[in-house]
């Protein structure tokens, strides 16, 4: 019988020559990866540097296909960038304290899971999330305020118009749930202490207006909370990107 060998074998010249070929494969691929990472995220720095879209693979597994890419918007980056102090109309909006928001509620470009046709605002009431559906199968995401309980509204309708620091003036109703607000029956002038914030897109239905509206907010630290009268909330840094990509007729999704 033929004696095994003892202890590990060396390996043979081939063996090294496969060896060399994996871990220069794995090198290859583990660099690719990190540049698809900062491709997902946008990573366009403040010099202007922008990344080529992610291409991913479109080959079937199963029944089911790779979704083939997702776009790379230059406005979508870090944090630090995109909620920064910002002079808007003459008004100083402070930076937000990013860190204290959760992540998930940051403004991000994420695959779109609606089934909605792009340019379509889907406001998903549960989540406390915001998307403007984009072409090609990802959207932008926001993280918002709602509603309290008894207060929030829900069905198709779409963006009449919208404004740039909007005048505030409360309903009603809530001066009679709040008398201090009396002061302001004839409306707030826009400004950095608005609760409409720095931009305000008016919701209607079927011609006529719902009362309700996708808005700015100072209280930034509100975002993911359900507080609202009803409207839907963003920081006010969100709204400014958000009414920037938007028009009349938007159609509305809030479920």
């Amino acid at each position: 019988m033929r004696e095994l060998p003892q202890g590990p074998t060396p390996p043979r010249n081939g063996d090294a020559v496969e060896t060399d070929l994996l871990l220069s494969r794995r090198a290859v691929l583990s660099g690719a990866g990190a540049l698809a990472l900062l491709g997902v995220a946008g990573c366009s720095t403040s010099g202007g540097v922008d990344l080529p879209a992610l291409q991913l693979d479109d080959t079937v597994t199963g029944s089911v296909p790779i979704r083939p890419s997702i776009s790379v918007d230059k406005n979508i980056t870090s944090p630090d960038v995109m909620y920064a102090s910002l002079t808007d109309n003459g008004f100083n909006v402070p930076e937000v304290p990013y860190l204290k928001v959760k992540p998930e509620f940051r403004r991000q470009i994420v695959v779109d899971t609606t089934g909605e046709a792009p340019g379509t605002i889907v406001v998903h009431l549960k989540e406390r999330m915001l998307y403007l559906v984009q072409p090609g199968g990802d959207a932008i995401r926001y993280g918002v305020g709602i509603g309290k309980d008894g207060f929030r509204w829900s069905g198709r309708a779409n963006i009449q118009y919208g404004r740039e620091w909007p005048t505030w003036t409360p309903p009603p109703e809530m001066i009679q749930r709040k008398p201090e607000l009396v002061k302001w029956q004839g409306g707030q002038p826009g400004g950095l202490t608005n609760p409409l914030g720095a931009r305000a897109l008016y919701i209607y239905q079927d011609g006529k207006d719902t009362g309700y509206r996708i808005h700015g907010s100072p209280e930034w630290w509100s975002i993911g909370q359900a507080m609202s009268s009803g409207c839907v909330r963003l920081i006010n840094q969100d709204i400014i990107d958000l009414y920037s990509r938007v028009s009349k007729k938007n159609p509305v999704v809030v479920m």
